[in-house]
């Protein structure tokens, strides 16, 4: 947990591609007292980020060194290669990487993919960032192939994107050290596998535990429709139970009629 006990707050770092909103918005929503801040970083930074301590956790890319960190895998994007929208490559609804052995690929010093074999021509030279190389697309100097959130990201109105089917894929995972799994950790878990605010599998907060405690009780102290609408007609002198006699003689479920005792003699 980072900050003071009395001011707790929860960092959250997130490589470029990754849109963690929508967990935000549910952390805001559960936890209104705890401020969570995002700190965007570059991926290749990322560990070094949460190593120093400076994020309580990740978003992050795979692979990550599972020595030290914990880390649940969320989704694998599909990989794109960016072109300019007037290219022949256009024409496809999407390519292999043999089709792009003719064409000169960057591979940026940020490139997110571990290539054995990088494919396609070799640049002059590898732009720094990903950025610099969606440039050079853009300038007719060659081709990237990106994860497609990043595609995304950096889109440009002269620029397109088509599938790769068979290039490597990037994963994006919640990564954490493993020895600082807090209870805030625990917590942003339980957001990104979706769990319920009162799930057992998550960590249920004292709030929703004292709501369940109330509900259980109050369940146990209401009555049934059935045995307060008896209680009552007891308790105000109302209409008591059809005796055994009445119900005979209203001739249902094939009831004996009552027998009928002599008349009195009148004095």
């Amino acid at each position: 947990m980072t900050g003071s006990e009395e001011s707790p707050s929860f960092r959250l770092a997130y490589v470029p591609g990754v849109t963690p909103a929508k967990w935000a918005r549910i952390w805001n929503e559960r936890l209104p007292d705890i401020p969570l801040t995002l700190v965007q970083v570059p991926a290749g930074e990322a560990p070094d980020v949460l190593r120093a301590g400076e994020a309580d956790a990740g978003l992050v890319r795979l692979p990550v060194d599972r020595t030290f960190f914990s880390a649940i895998p969320l989704y694998t994007e599909t990989t794109v290669v960016v072109v300019p929208k007037d290219h022949l490559i256009t024409a496809a609804d999407e390519v292999t990487l043999a089709d792009l052995e003719d064409e000169v690929l960057f591979h940026p010093l940020d490139d997110v993919f571990d290539w054995d074999s990088p494919p396609g021509e070799p640049a002059f030279e590898r732009p720094a960032t990903t950025p610099d190389a969606i440039e050079l697309v853009a300038a007719n100097v060659g081709l990237l192939i990106v994860p497609q959130s990043l595609a995304r990201l950096y889109h440009r109105k002269d620029l397109t994107y088509r599938p790769v089917t068979d290039a490597p894929e990037s994963s994006v995972a919640l990564s954490w050290p493993e020895e600082a799994t807090t209870d805030l950790v625990e917590d942003f878990i339980g957001i990104v596998r979706g769990r319920t605010v009162n799930s057992s599998r998550g960590r249920t907060r004292p709030d929703a535990q004292a709501d369940d405690k109330r509900k259980q009780s109050g369940s146990r102290q209401k009555p049934t429709a059935a045995k307060s609408a008896q209680s009552s007609g007891a308790r105000s002198g109302g209409a008591k139970p059809t005796s055994r006699a009445a119900r005979g003689r209203s001739g249902t479920g094939g009831a004996k009629p009552a027998k009928r005792g002599k008349p009195r003699r009148r004095s």
